[in-house]
């Protein structure tokens, strides 16, 4: 059990977790106080973590999966004196979390939100809340922590060796996203990755009895794991003996199921409030106070040698561990200046020198190739040159064109440390993964088709909220899958990506546009990209005739104009309807009218440009205006005005032949010069009378 110093300091963090939930009249109580001893054990005598630099790269990371339970970690950071870092990772000098932050938990602006949430507050490694999503992201980062040791490590030299740690709970092992990502997990014998379950048994609707009542040991047994268990939470001997354990391990992942009670005592009543993330009341707080020897109407009390304790445990144990790391990294750089070099890099975001000269630029070519096709050889062309960008397919990378061909670019399997994943049928997990790798400070990409976006809703939206460049690869993005039907024929995907905030979505028209979208891609450091491509072939546009496709980078640009005048009406498009758009403008110009074609892979990036580009490239005085996307049309308004027309996609789709199916939903040539047409005529007639 624990002495007096270690008790002292366990129910600080239970205290002022219990006072922060109780003054913000919200949040939950009874996982702090149920987990402290646990999480006071991993850090005062395991986390190899320096306070002073919570950045540094060999740091072992703590994911608190169970987001809700924020106050523990707010607790944490704020008693071992966790110092504020900048989103360059340069301190500010501050503290990560002060005593005012813990007493406005909750509030406006605060450090201190109601779950963690990445770079918000220093010391957070990645945003929890969505449960599973933590889990997912502590497989990524423990799989980048073996593709950086390979890599980078020599002999005598070791820059990296950190281990991976999740807290979570019955809600986490729930959901689904939990079971995929323990799988892979299991399956890739990540002996760096442990997991300390929570098992308190307690859920929203009450008794997780309700509605679990698998063995979770049994379970994680069969994915590969070893699992070991801590009767109760209060024993520090018991839990610093299973993380010894683990830490001993060296062929598979680690469980511990650590069984806890929510709270000090009456158990329904504390569990049933704790789950519904309730404050305690003021006589259950006196009476938790009492339980745990503490002054009833104190609030947020750090007793006299606390924060010092931290100090002597891991303050000074985390300063040694680092100090050591940098002595290291001072002779890797004399012995391997390249390495370092490539190094500094990757922390830092940056491109190294020449990463783009190998970008090829594609003829023209009436035939064409589908863009997953192109970018796949752009991907392949970038990867030797910029070693950190690794990635796969939900099982499906023969077909999104993702894998790496290169030399060299070998598989991630057990005892194999390559750059193509293998994440299986898991979207879900694929999603949480590439964010755990991509706060880890790796450039990594998931890939599937457009439709089963939908399976990974929460990581893509989590990697906007958390503004890191994850990747998404999607293909196969539009009716024009033919035969294979509305199942897998996405319609709102697009709308729905284009709706998370700070989200960039890119729909390239041709191979070209594809390379300059990676041009794009490859130097953005805090804004996740949709990189949606065809599965049919789309013509390679003649760029003597056409506007270059370096125009993609500002979102949107002229493509074809009239061969004389200001154009008289504006089609827009993106993808594989730009085809479409350029068919209708030269049947157009043939007879005599004025039609310009906008290429708009990007409204993100449009919508960025200063407000001269923008009226240059869809003059407002135009309103004859048509957009063409084989999608929802919702939002294209936007661009195509009040009076515009929108061909887009009212239904789902039809399992046929492509032909058949664009030529059933209106995507034709014709179609879009018809629009035209009317649009011409509509702006005739609503042009005012010139008084003579």
């Amino acid at each position: 059990m624990a002495d007096d110093i270690e008790l002292l300091s366990i129910n600080t963090i239970r205290t002022l977790s219990i006072d922060a939930v109780q003054k913000a009249n919200s949040g939950h109580p009874g996982t702090p106080m149920g987990m402290a001893p646990v999480v006071y054990a991993l850090w005062q005598r395991h986390l190899r973590f320096d306070p002073a630099a919570p950045a540094w790269p060999n740091r072992d990371r703590f994911v608190l999966s169970a987001g809700h339970a924020s106050m523990l970690l707010y607790s944490i950071l704020f008693l071992t004196k966790v110092r504020e870092v900048d989103e360059r990772d340069e301190p500010t000098g501050r503290a990560a979390v002060t005593l005012d932050d813990i007493e406005n938990f909750r509030q406006l602006d605060s450090k201190t939100p109601g779950h963690p949430e990445y770079r918000h507050t220093t010391g957070i490694e990645t945003t929890t809340g969505p449960l599973g999503q933590g889990c997912g992201n502590s497989v990524g980062m423990a799989m980048a922590a073996l593709w950086q040791a390979r890599t980078f490590n020599r002999p005598g030299l070791t820059l990296f060796d950190y281990r991976v740690y999740a807290l979570c709970g019955d809600g986490d092992m729930m959901e689904g996203v939990s079971s995929e990502a323990a799988s892979l997990a299991g399956h890739l014998k990540l002996a760096n990755l442990c997991w300390i379950y929570d098992s308190n048994r307690i859920s929203i609707e009450g008794s997780t009895e309700l509605a679990l009542s698998e063995d979770v040991a049994a379970r994680f047994q069969a994915y590969g794991w070893n699992v070991l268990r801590v009767s109760d939470a209060n024993n520090i001997a018991s839990v610093d003996g299973a993380l010894q354990d683990f830490e001993r391990a060296t062929d598979r992942p680690t469980l511990i199921i650590v069984t806890s009670h929510i709270g000090y005592g009456a158990p329904h009543r504390q569990d049933t409030k704790e789950a519904h993330g309730e404050a305690l009341g003021e006589d259950e707080v006196r009476g938790a106070k009492r339980f745990y020897g503490w002054p009833e109407d104190a609030k947020f009390l750090v007793p006299p040698g606390v924060p010092e304790h931290f100090a002597q445990g891991i303050g000074a144990r985390g300063a040694k561990v680092r100090h050591a790391w940098t002595d290291v990294l001072a002779r890797y750089r004399k012995e391997h200046p390249d390495l370092a070099g490539s190094l500094d890099c990757m922390v830092g975001g940056d491109l190294p020198e020449g990463w783009d000269r190998d970008i090829p630029s594609f003829p023209a070519d009436a035939k064409g190739t589908a863009t997953r096709d192109s970018s796949g050889k752009v991907l392949n062309a970038i990867a030797p040159r910029l070693p950190w960008l690794i990635g796969g397919a939900a099982d499906l990378a023969p077909s999104t064109k993702t894998d790496l061909k290169f030399d060299g670019a070998g598989q991630f399997e057990p005892g194999r440390i390559g750059r193509n994943l293998h994440f299986g049928v898991r979207e879900h997990a694929m999603g949480a993964i590439v964010n755990g790798l991509v706060v880890s400070k790796l450039r990594a990409y998931g890939s599937t088709f457009l439709i089963f976006s939908d399976y990974m809703k929460a990581p893509i939206r989590l990697s906007a909220l958390m503004r890191i460049p994850s990747l998404w690869i999607f293909t196969h993005d539009s009716i024009g899958l033919g035969e294979d039907g509305p199942t897998h024929q996405p319609i709102e995907q697009l709308l729905s990506l284009r709706a998370v905030p700070g989200m960039i979505v890119l729909r390239p028209c041709d191979a070209n546009e594809v390379a300059e979208a990676w041009r794009v891609i490859a130097t953005l450091k805090r804004q996740p990209v949709s990189l949606v491509l065809s599965r049919q072939a789309l013509p390679t546009l003649d760029r003597t005739k056409y506007a270059a496709a370096s125009g993609l980078a500002r979102g949107a640009y002229v493509l074809a104009d009239p061969p004389s005048g200001k154009p008289d009406v504006i089609l827009i498009g993106t993808g594989s309807e730009i085809q479409l758009c350029v068919a209708a403008h030269d049947n157009l110009t043939k007879d005599g009218v004025k039609c310009r074609v906008v290429s708009m892979p990007s409204w993100e990036l449009f919508d960025r440009q200063d407000n001269a580009y923008r009226e240059s490239v869809l003059p407002s005085a135009i309103i004859a205006r048509v957009t063409v996307e084989a999608s929802a049309s919702i939002g294209w308004e936007r661009y195509a005005g009040l009076t515009g027309a929108c061909i887009g996609m009212h239904s789902f789709g039809a399992s046929a032949p492509i032909k058949d199916v664009l030529k059933k939903f209106g995507f034709t040539p014709e179609k879009v010069e018809a629009a035209a047409r009317d649009q011409l005529a509509l702006a005739k007639h609503s042009r005012p009378v010139e008084k003579s």
